[in-house]
């Protein structure tokens, strides 16, 4: 009981920050709106926010594995805090520049793909601390598991609210400006402020600390010489461009061919990450009884032929949808049946990460830990990937670029059915 008195704070503050985890990348989605109309940009050009925060993976991942164990949690925490904070204050001066100097366009976007860059340093180091730490807070074992899956559902919130609330605030998408974002980068600035606070004051755990590091410098192999492993990585890297580049796609796909008003588009972008919400509290249900390899394989099918549908089926066949109106309100929306299939994609990438993981660091044994810090830098397929898509949007068609995360899809189910299995086992891992 003296526990969980003592991290409660701490646990709540985790929570706050799986949450901001998603609500700050996420608002990469609603900013290519906003970028798109306010410089009469490209696709491509839309999605350079989003490459920024997630590229920035690339050259976080690993450096932030390392800070962990070098300084703690606590400490890991509150550079990520204080470096997130940063991020969206940079992100939001670019919006003031904006109203003062509009034509200074250079200048503005400069700014713009800064704060996005630094925000993505923040969010990397996030994700390597707030799971361990919610483990080692909830005491290991079923407890600390339970705390992480109560994470994930505070990151699929927070994925579900930013593009609706970013739909609200864009408005008329005609005179969409950063600025108009500016009251979602002032509720992540005060969160971090928040939690800063909070967790400066706390004493937690640190089991992770390594003052004298031993290397075995005789080890020929590593998590490389694994081939699951490597095609594991390229399915993760694949995996979260196809998570972040149907809704990001959809977005603009929404607002710039069908002509849908922003916050009917966010509000449907955010229904696909509510799908995941609850993709993911289902697949927890039978994650016992079901093995990643069929999770993984039959999730990438289903949406597989999700997309063939979206792709297919005429843009005139409409059905209803809860969405929110433009007063705020809640109610039924006759929208593409494309719409709709592309939406529901959600409950398909909901499962796909951990069947991912799970597979590819099968049998690594004493690899595992370093395959884990190469998955966060594989976590940058999410910029590059949908910027791809955006770019084969500008030369054919929205839908058209949709052909890209099926062949994606594709490599997935291949990598279920048949790239995941363990063909090294002569490796010692012991």
């Amino acid at each position: 009981m003296e526990n969980k008195k003592n991290y409660a704070l701490p646990i709540a503050m985790m929570f706050c920050l799986f949450f901001m985890i998603s609500f700050v990348t996420g608002l990469q989605n609603p900013m290519g709106i906003i970028i798109k109309a306010q410089f009469h940009a490209s696709n491509l050009v839309s999605q350079l926010g989003n490459f920024a925060n997630f590229i920035a993976y690339a050259f976080m991942g690993i450096p932030a594995g390392m800070l962990l164990t070098k300084i703690g949690y606590k400490k890991t925490a509150l550079v990520a805090i204080a470096v997130g904070f940063i991020g969206v204050a940079i992100t939001y001066c670019s919006g003031l520049i904006g109203n003062a100097s509009p034509e200074n366009t250079s200048m503005i976007f400069a700014v713009y793909l800064i704060g996005a860059l630094v925000s993505g340093f923040s969010m990397c180091m996030l994700n390597t601390v707030v799971n361990p730490m919610l483990n080692t807070l909830g005491g290991g074992g079923n407890k600390g598991n339970q705390l992480i899956q109560f994470g994930g559902c505070c990151n699929s919130v927070g994925a579900t609210i930013v593009p609706v609330l970013g739909g609200y605030l864009i408005g008329d998408i005609a005179n969409a400006q950063i600025s108009s974002a500016t009251p979602a980068m002032f509720i992540a600035m005060g969160i971090f402020a928040l939690a800063f606070i909070v967790l400066s004051t706390m004493s937690i755990p640190e089991p992770f600390i390594v003052k004298d590091e031993k290397k075995d410098v005789n080890d020929k192999h590593s998590a490389w010489s694994f081939r699951h492993f490597v095609f594991g990585a390229v399915a993760i890297f694949f995996y979260v461009g196809i998570e972040v580049g149907i809704p990001n796609i959809g977005n603009l796909f929404m607002t710039n061919s069908l002509g849908m008003e922003a916050t009917i588009a966010g509000s449907i972008a955010g229904t696909y990450w509510f799908c995941m919400l609850i993709g993911r509290l289902v697949g927890g249900v039978i994650a016992s009884k079901v093995s990643s390899k069929a999770m993984l394989s039959t999730a990438s099918l289903i949406a597989i032929v999700f997309l063939l549908l979206a792709i297919f089926i005429p843009a005139n066949v409409n059905v209803s949808m809860p969405v929110f109106q433009s007063n705020i309100s809640f109610g039924m929306e006759n929208v593409p049946i494309c719409v709709m299939f592309l939406t529901l994609c959600g409950l398909c990438t909901s499962v796909m990460w951990g069947g991912i993981f799970n597979l590819a660091v099968e049998g690594l044994g004493k690899y595992t830990a370093a395959a884990s810090g190469i998955f966060m830098m594989m976590v940058c397929g999410g910029g590059v990937m949908p910027l791809i898509q955006a770019q084969i949007a500008d030369w054919t068609s929205y839908l058209c670029s949709y052909y890209l995360v099926i062949a994606m899809l594709a490599f997935l189910f291949w990598y279920a059915v048949a790239g995941s299995r363990n063909v090294n086992k002569d490796i010692k891992v012991d």
